[in-house]
Formats: C-alpha cells, structure tokens, sequence
C-alpha cells in the first residue's frame, strides 16, 4: 500500500501550489487529478501582488511576472462612450514590490506551476480519481482509482481537498457549503479583435442590463472577454454560442471581433464550507469557498490558503508542532473567505443590478466618482490594498501576539524598500525569522543563533516609523512571513514565552 505524507486532490493552482510549497519544505506529496491533464482554458486572469511576493518561496515571482502582462489602466464606458481612465501600474508603489495588476491566464498559470514540480521530482497523476477515503487515528487511507482502470490504496498522514466546487471531499466530509447562485449566466471568450482605444488596456462597458469586460494578456490583437449572456437565451447554456450573449456593450466600444478561439459560458456562486477542517482533512480553494470574480481574487485566495496550511502541515509532519497548530488554518482562512464574498457580492449586485436606479448609477454615477476619487493617493492606494490582498491580517489567530508600533500579530510584514536593504529579501525562505529595525537587544543575536532562527537587522530609517514599525522592537515572523508576535521590548525572554506557549520546537 502506497504511503505518502500529504494526498492532494485536485491539480488547479492551489493544489500545485501546495505540493510545491510542501515539497519545498521536505514533505512527500502525491498529487492526484481526476481530469486528463492541464486546463487547456481558464476563467482566472490577475495574479495579485501578495501572490507574488509569497511566490518569492517558490522562486516564481520574477517568471511569472515575465511570462505576464501588466494592465497600464482601467477604462471605464458607458453608453458608447469613455468615461474614465484608472491607471493601474504604480497604484501600489509604496506598498509592494509588485505595485500592478498581472495579467496571466490560469492555464498557463498551471503549466508553470506543474513545470516547477516537475523539476523537484512530483509528477501529477492525471486520470486518477478519488474513489473514497477513512479516517484513521494516524492516517488517512484514500482509495484511487487509476487511468488505467484499476483500483488502488493509498495512505497519507494528511488529506488535501484542492477539487473544485463539487469537491468529492468536501461531499464525502458532509461539510456544509452555504451560499446561493446568482441568476445571471455569464460567459468568457478569448478573442482576437480590432478597435479597441486605448489598445492594450483593460476596459469595462456597460449599456444598460449588459455589460462586459475586457482584459489584455499581452498578445496582439488578443483579449479576454467577460460578460453576461442575455436573459432569454440564459436557460439552455449547454447550445449557446458566442452569437447569443449581450452585444451592446461590446458594440459600444467599437470592437469588431474577427476570431472567436474559445467560448464558456458559467453560473457564479458565492458560498463558504462550514468546515475547512475535519480531522485529517482540509479543505483549500473553490472547495472551501467560492464567490464571484469581482476583483480578481478567487485563484489567489486558493494560493494564500496553500501557503497558510503548507508550514503548518510541513511542521507538524516533522514533530515540530502539537496538531492543534492545524486547527489554526480553519480560523485564519475561513475568517477571511466570509469577508471576501460579502465584499464582492456587494461590488458583484452592483455590477449586474437590473433597472433604470441601478442602470444610472453605473453609467453616470460610478465613473463619475472612480474618475474623481483615483485622483487621490490615499483612495489609489486604499484600492491597490484591497484588490491585491496585502491586507489580510490574522490578527483574531490564537498563533497572533503583541503590538509594536501600528503592527500587531496576524499582520502582513509592512514592506520597507530601505536606502541599503529591502526587508522583504529574507522572506525568501519558508522559515521562522525575527525582524529588528534600530539596534537588536543584547542577547537576542545569541538566542536567535541557539534555537536556528535567522536574524535581520535593519538601520534606522525615518520612513520606517512612517510605515508604523517601532524602533528596535523585535517581530517574530512565521514561516508564510506574517507576524506572529511584535514585542516592542525586542526581548528574547518572549520569544521563547511565545513558542513554549503554542508547543512549537526550536532547533536546538
């Protein structure tokens, strides 16, 4: 009987993320996908910037931001005509390393990410299905059944759900999964077109009930289409062509589409597990949560969930961590997922809303304001934050302590591009760090070179406190590089108070 110490279900980016980042940490994976092989077409398109920095562990930011396409702009139409233009490139550019919106469609998304396992030795074994699976004391054992036909038992310390909406773990754990669907049928098309002005820029339309959105992935003439199909033809989506959905927003930004090389039409949900922990499974992606794409966030919130769960998991395989550390992973990530689809539902009603109230607010109103409003550097970079999910904060966590300055624990490390050093350059390795910025204590060099724990410190900036960090406080970071304690005495003794407390083992 085949034994592994992670069984991952379901090879989209979250799965491939989470074998990658397990891996990476010395942890057998096996990875398994029902379908035949990669996504050959992919409704997700950005990838955020704390995507990016978090891929810095995986040493992918910089390939993927190569092998993507920045959106210089948002353009905003109405009625067949620009309304406004939202520049997007340097939103963020005191806030991240990676201040843009990428623009990198899933399926070559998954290649990359597949491509990368490779290269560690995982292969994924497409055309293996999950069949069921128990729960033991110690282990789980999953029955397969393989592309050839036959049936097989595999055993695991832990499973991870990474299967989709209709997850058959979600399904065979009997976790809830509460929400509704939208009404609406939406369609994406990739398309080759002429028309479009500014060219190479991402625009939304709408005209009325109809709306659609257009995003550039970099390619001549090629574009990604987004919109919604009209009522009437809505209730047999499976005979739908590209000919049936709404037009009038397209025709009002003057496009003449020549090619037509893909077209999917799809209901949006938003729901959330109940459970994104039961036993010695976890549930991570569209498995736990699914919500509509305003904003871009659906495919990284996955990623973030493998990022979150892999060193805890990867910790508590090695006999670092007591198993209560996984228990951590439900109250970060579910917390959050709640959040996000009562926050795109709201910008998700307002987008699709039917009537004369709702038509005018999003063809006279909104731009109005959006026009007016990211003239402001304090709303520019409010928004950039939102949308790129540099402010997830695990600040409720029972693994989040302390205050020192503006940071407390569960925060995302601020990033400081410093005259000298960038802080962030450290948190290329998946491991427990203390940040200082001023002077470190006496004896906390020591005790950091006792337990293996690596040591940054930072001079003293005049911006640093700007950014809401104390001087020469000391911030204990986890290994998916947020806080866990800010001690503003910088003192080792809490140090240690912190890692006795929740049972993690240090080095020596």
């Amino acid at each position: 009987m085949a034994h592994t110490d992670v069984l991952i279900v379901g090879a989209g980016p979250t799965g491939l993320a989470l074998a990658l980042w397990l891996t990476r940490q010395g942890i057998a994976v096996r990875i398994v996908d029902k379908s035949s092989g990669p996504g050959e077409a992919s409704r997700a398109m950005a990838v955020q910037a704390r995507t990016l920095e978090l891929y810095r562990q995986l040493g992918l930011a910089e390939a993927v931001i190569e092998a993507g396409y920045k959106t210089p702009a948002m353009n905003l139409w109405a009625r067949g005509r620009r309304r406004a233009r939202i520049p997007l490139q340097d939103a963020g550019a005191a806030i991240s390393a990676y201040p843009f919106v990428l623009i990198y469609p899933q399926d070559r998304h998954e290649r990359l990410l597949g491509q990368r396992l490779h290269a560690l030795g995982v292969e994924v074994e497409w055309r293996t299905e999950l069949l069921s699976f128990e729960q033991g004391e110690s282990q789980v054992t999953a029955i397969l059944k393989q592309a050839d036909g036959r049936e097989g038992a595999c055993t695991a310390a832990y499973l991870a759900g990474c299967d989709g909406a209709h997850s058959r773990v979600r399904h065979a754990l009997g976790s809830g999964f509460e929400g509704g669907t939208y009404k609406q049928l939406f369609y994406v098309a990739d398309v080759r077109l002429t028309g479009v002005e500014p060219a190479g820029e991402a625009h939304i339309a709408f005209d009325k009930s109809d709306f659609v959105l257009l995003l550039c992935y970099g390619e001549k003439d090629q574009y990604r289409l987004i919109g919604t199909v009209r009522d009437e033809r809505a209730e047999h989506p499976e005979h739908l062509t590209f000919a049936d959905v709404g037009h009038d927003a397209i025709n009002g930004l003057n496009l003449k589409i020549t090619e037509v090389n893909w077209f999917s039409s799809y209901r949006v949900h938003h729901r959330v597990t109940d459970h994104f922990r039961r036993g010695r499974a976890f549930l991570l992606g569209d498995a736990a949560h699914v919500h509509s794409p305003a904003g871009g966030q659906g495919m990284n919130t996955g990623i973030l969930d493998a990022n979150n769960l892999a060193w805890k998991l990867a910790a508590v395989v090695k006999g670092k961590a007591p198993d209560a550390l996984l228990d951590s992973y439900q109250a970060e990530r579910q917390a959050f997922a709640r959040k996000l689809v009562e926050t795109t539902d709201k910008l998700f009603t307002l987008v699709t809303a039917q009537g004369g109230f709702a038509d005018f607010v999003r063809t006279r109103i909104a731009p109005a304001i959006a026009s007016v409003a990211y003239k402001r550097e304090s709303v520019r970079e409010y928004l950039f934050r939102v949308v790129s999910q540099t402010t997830i904060d695990y600040r409720d966590s029972p693994l989040s302590q302390g205050k020192a300055g503006e940071v407390q624990g569960g925060d995302r490390l601020p990033w400081l591009p410093g005259d000298v050093a960038d802080n962030y350059a450290s948190l290329a390795g998946t491991e427990w760090q203390v940040h200082v910025y001023g002077e470190a204590k006496a004896g906390l060099a020591q005790w950091c070179a006792q337990h293996g724990i690596a040591l940054s410190v930072f001079a003293w900036e005049p911006a640093y406190e700007q950014a809401g960090v104390a001087r020469n406080a000391a911030y204990l970071l986890r290994p998916d590089s947020y806080v866990a304690l800010a001690d503003p005495e910088g003192d080792s003794s809490a140090l240690s108070r912190y890692f006795k407390t929740h049972g993690i083992m240090l080095s020596a």
